[in-house]
């Protein structure tokens, strides 16, 4: 058992200073007891109830030590290093008869469920998660009531000390991806870790990815479903946001509407994202490559209807088709920037006005905008925004090179991607597998 008088010392000279740190000392003729928390971060009604009130009922000096020995929420402090990192998170330590003891008194300020703010959906469920970890794990558990669901934890951040959880079923989940995402937690190298989109910042520095190889989501619903699928789950205190470990393509063209609607209705919902999907990436470059390089594709009242819309525009048409791009990314940015209460009022006014208004004054024409207007709805096709904004940029690199090569700039920026896809991988598992497999089980 650790010394109580060093620990106690330690505590003192180390948080002296904060006005928040409470040091208090309880006696009667019998026993006396001291207790050091963080009321900022610690429950006093906690204390009020769990230590206080007892302190004072039970008069025994053994009959106390034995409360304090056998409370589930009161437990001995076994390692003397931990006890300042227990303290900071709002943990009160309990000096009693030479001995240290923790006191989980955790004020969890964060603990209501939330309704889904980014992944909207007209049925099922509606409740996300909250930034409490302890009230996320519930809702899983909830929802995937199963003894074989395994929970262990870590911790990420140097400063900030961010408890994960790893959350998956033993009889599912393959181990050998297990190894790999311990392996990548554990050589994280970061001071403030807040939540799971770090995950996705962190690995693409890591080995420069274009294309996000995890899924965040605020559904419990999707991640009960992933977990049925042999996946993992990474919960992060603080944030209303899980992490789905491993993720393929399929995962980020699906939405959670697809399990409450009928069959053939689902099909053609998916069928609809890949072709927004197709269009959001190659329809800038082939219009490019279509009007500067082989117009004759074209029918010869559209060829000429074409010609004709862009008789006062300046400039080729990449730079037309350029340039409305960049004005519709500007657009997108500042709607998601903006207050709700004028965002959406504001991009749309001024997306109308500066798209007729560019009309009129001859700098693009009237397809472009019809063109521009068909890419920035197929964009938003695509359900996981991670994925979205990752198409945003890949259509420029397919108009790069049909403004280079015309048509075949088209096709072999095309394949590049794929190629691209079919290499990518996500801690072990292909980017473009459509099942992922099952780990054999005895």
């Amino acid at each position: 058992m650790p010394s109580s008088k060093f620990i106690k010392n330690k505590l003192k000279e180390s948080l002296s200073t904060s006005e928040d740190v409470i040091f208090k000392e309880l006696h009667t003729k019998e026993k006396r007891i001291e207790a050091f928390y963080i009321k900022t971060i610690s429950d006093e009604k906690v204390f009020q109830e769990k230590l206080i009130i007892p302190f004072y009922e039970i008069k025994e000096v053994v009959q106390f030590l034995a409360y304090l020995e056998s409370h589930p929420a009161i437990k001995p402090l076994d390692n003397q290093e931990t006890a300042l990192e227990e303290l900071l998170r709002g943990v009160t330590i309990l000096f009693y008869l030479d001995s240290v003891y923790l006191l989980d008194s955790k004020m969890d300020r964060n603990n209501s469920v939330l309704d889904t703010t980014v992944e909207t959906s007209i049925q099922g469920p509606q409740s996300g998660f909250s930034e409490s970890l302890p009230t996320n794990l519930g809702l899983i558990r909830q929802r995937y009531p199963v003894p074989t669901l395994q929970v262990e934890s870590t911790t990420v951040g140097k400063i900030s000390r961010t408890k994960v959880m790893i959350v998956h079923d033993s009889n599912l989940a393959d181990p050998d991806t297990l190894k790999k995402i311990r392996e990548f937690l554990s050589q994280l190298d970061i001071r403030i870790f807040q939540t799971g989109e770090q995950l996705l910042d962190l690995i693409k520095k890591n080995n420069r990815a274009l294309i996000p190889v995890m899924l965040v989501t605020e559904r419990p619903d999707r991640v009960v479903v992933n977990l049925a699928a042999g996946k993992y789950i990474l919960l992060i205190s603080g944030t209303p946001f899980a992490v789905v470990l491993p993720t393929v393509m399929k995962d980020f063209m699906a939405s959670m509407e697809d399990i409450y609607q009928t069959f053939w209705v689902t099909k053609f919902l998916q069928l609809l994202r890949y072709i927004g999907f197709l269009t959001s990436l190659i329809l800038p470059g082939l219009y490019v490559a279509v009007t500067s390089y082989n117009p004759e594709l074209f029918r010869v009242q559209l060829a000429i209807s074409i010609a004709g819309s862009r008789t006062g525009v300046p400039y080729p048409s990449f730079i037309e088709v350029t340039i409305m791009l960049i004005m519709m990314e500007m657009l997108t940015e500042a709607s998601i920037r903006l207050p709700k209460a004028i965002g959406p009022t504001a991009t749309t006014v001024g997306g109308l006005i500066l798209g007729q208004a560019a009309t009129e004054a001859g700098l693009v024409s009237n397809i472009m905008i019809i063109i521009v207007s068909t890419v920035a709805i197929s964009n938003f096709v695509v359900p996981i925004n991670a994925f979205s904004f990752t198409l945003r940029i890949m259509k420029y690199i397919v108009l790069a090179l049909a403004t280079l090569f015309g048509l075949v700039g088209v096709v072999v920026g095309f394949m590049i991607l794929i190629a691209y896809l079919v290499k990518l991988d996500s801690f072990g598992t292909p980017f473009l597998t459509l099942v992922q497999s099952k780990p054999d089980k005895e």
